[in-house]
């Protein structure tokens, strides 16, 4: 089950959130988007109130390429066979593979604040092993991340969004809330470390084994210039072999630009869109 939510009358737009988040990261474009767009906005596997399913042999059910499936089936479900994406952080890399997997159903790609994820761990170093300690963390084996999470998990997911949000304030103390409500689940904790576990392993497989594909659709690739992403990558540059028409710039946030910079997104949505 992918708890889905739907408003909005026009071309199909699904929205993907990241981690820790859930659809409510979007509340603060998404009525706007609706103006002119069927907006599809869900709960990725295992995050929110989405079923949590086991990890699987070498954590393949959370591969990107079943999460990715989950989204085109819901997308099925409700007559969309083709429709845009606009994907942030986990969501965008489960959107780079619906992008590689099915090709025809995706019309326009928008992928939020990240380099690919073969790339992004190929370049390894102290800095970004420092800024985004979770890619390590949250990968290793069942159960230590689970138990050692579980002993303060506000405190982990508070702290989590504190480093990538640069502009205080910007995540609403409701949305917030709900966020605190999914992540007390164990189940939802275990599954985000399976999702990670599953981008160290299997998906990096599905990678290479893709090395040579490339993404479509006109894609655009946003980021927060004050994010980690911006600040350790030539985001471009990540992306050059990976598409075949692609443009995109930094706007001026962290991680997290439709709850930071709502407007500025909404800008750069629009002109592309």
């Amino acid at each position: 089950m992918i708890r889905t939510a739907i408003g909005g009358s026009g071309p199909p737009l699904l929205l993907l959130h990241g981690h820790p988040q859930t659809h409510l990261t979007w509340h603060r474009v998404a009525s706007v988007l609706a103006e002119n767009f069927s907006i599809i906005a869900t709960d990725l596997r295992g995050y929110g109130d989405s079923s949590k399913p086991e990890g699987g042999p070498g954590h393949i059910n959370y591969s990107k390429r079943a999460m990715a499936l989950d989204q085109i089936q819901v997308m099925k479900e409700l007559g969309f066979d083709r429709f845009s994406v606009i994907g942030h952080d986990r969501g965008a890399r489960v959107a780079h593979r619906m992008a590689l997997d099915h090709p025809e159903a995706i019309d326009r790609l928008v992928l939020v604040d990240i380099a690919p994820t073969a790339t992004m761990y190929a370049r390894t170093d102290m800095e970004f092993a420092r800024r985004y300690f979770w890619w390590f963390f949250l990968i290793q084996p069942y159960p230590l991340p689970e138990r050692l999470i579980a002993g303060d998990p506000d405190f982990f997911l508070d702290q989590h969004i504190a480093r990538q949000i640069k502009k205080p304030g910007a995540v609403d103390p409701l949305v917030l809330r709900e966020y605190r409500r999914c992540f007390a689940d164990p189940a939802t904790r275990h599954a985000i470390c399976e999702d990670y576990r599953a981008a160290a392993s299997i998906d990096l497989v599905h990678d290479a084994a893709d090395e040579d594909k490339r993404i479509q659709a006109p894609l655009l690739i946003l980021w927060g210039a004050q994010g980690t992403v911006g600040a350790l990558y030539d985001v471009l540059q990540t992306w050059d072999d990976k598409a075949t028409d692609i443009r995109g710039h930094a706007i001026d946030c962290g991680h997290s630009p439709q709850e930071e910079a709502p407007s500025e997104l909404l800008d750069a949505l629009e002109a592309f869109l």
